[in-house]
């Protein structure tokens, strides 16, 4: 079911995707060099649909990054708790160790009711 509302969202934005890049396809020039206009030093022809593309790729690893480095106090306390869980997992066995050396392996007779 969910591979195939997957497909479902997927293949009209993968048609709009292929559309976009065959109705682009003029180059355009990017120019890094602000201060000449006519012969730039830093400049890029590329194919529009191609910066459209690159600007969006940026745009999901920046937006990526800033999720991760948002979800540092999440992963801090998880370590936390991971370390304490550990340390309480092997005191129960510590004292659970101890308590099964001091009892007998028998249940202990049954008293009178009350």
């Amino acid at each position: 079911m969910i591979r195939f509302l997957k497909g479902l969202i997927l293949l009209p934005v993968a048609i709009v995707v292929v559309l976009l890049a065959v109705a682009n396809r003029q180059p355009v020039t990017v120019s890094f060099d602000p201060f000449s206009q006519g012969a730039p030093a830093f400049s890029l022809t590329l194919p529009l649909y191609a910066l459209a593309f690159a600007a969006v790729a940026l745009g999901i690893l920046i937006g990526g990054c800033g999720a991760w480095l948002g979800q540092e106090p999440n992963r801090r306390e998880r370590r936390l708790r991971g370390r304490e869980i550990d340390r309480l997992r092997a005191e129960s066995d510590r004292l659970r160790n101890a308590a099964s050396l001091d009892r007998p392996a028998a249940l202990p007779a049954p008293t009178g009711r009350v």
